[in-house]
């Protein structure tokens, strides 16, 4: 009867890990392919930007967030350019600009790899609300990739522990965020070299 009982009590813990294992890819396929579908067609960078943060932080329960977009810069040459926050502190807000290996998103811009920090200083920049004013436990900083080319630098920073789902999600995501950053930029520059052309043609 022990045996048994030990057996069925295998049987459930099997079952019940197989559960959650099939939600999380649930989860995560079903998010993927939200994300994959609202971000495409669009054509304009700051709006996908605004509206990927918006849309991708309460979802890993991010409470503030930031994206810098890959840019060149006149004075300071290759450089990163805010390019959407998120619940900004209010207290100034991120550098509109920041060099390479500048902090941690520079860092991450040329490392070209993700970094999970967990232990924060109490000195870091405080998430605020009307209610509360209180340090982040987790801040990720995640590059976006287009064929190994920087396109971007995501960092996201949360009152509570990101879970396992939330960081595969997150790695996942960044690849269709570069496919769509990189699809952006190639439709603007095909738009400025045409409409310089257009130009060229009527001043003839």
């Amino acid at each position: 009867v022990a045996e048994l009982k030990d057996n069925i009590n295998t049987m459930i813990d099997n079952l019940r890990l197989t559960t959650e294992r099939n939600t999380e890819q649930d989860w995560l396929k079903t998010n993927l392919a939200r994300f994959t579908s609202m971000l495409q067609g669009q054509r304009d960078l700051v709006k996908v930007g605004q509206r990927l943060l918006s849309e991708l932080a309460p979802l890993v329960g991010a409470n503030q967030g930031v994206i810098y977009q890959r840019a060149e810069d006149p004075e300071r040459g290759p450089c990163l350019r805010l390019l959407a926050s998120y619940a900004d502190d209010g207290q100034g807000g991120p550098q509109a600009l920041l060099g390479l290996g500048e902090g941690l998103i520079g860092q991450c811009a040329i490392e070209r790899r993700s970094m999970l920090i967990s232990e924060l200083p109490f000195d870091s920049i405080r998430i605020g609300s009307g209610l509360f004013n209180a340090s982040p436990k987790n801040v990720i900083v995640l590059p976006v990739l287009f064929e190994e080319q920087l396109m971007a630098v995501i960092e996201l920073a949360s009152l509570s522990k990101y879970t396992t789902s939330h960081l595969a999600f997150l790695e996942q995501l960044t690849s269709s965020i570069g496919i769509v950053l990189n699809s952006i930029e190639a439709t603007m520059q095909t738009e400025n070299l045409l409409a310089q052309s257009q130009s060229k043609n009527q001043q003839i």
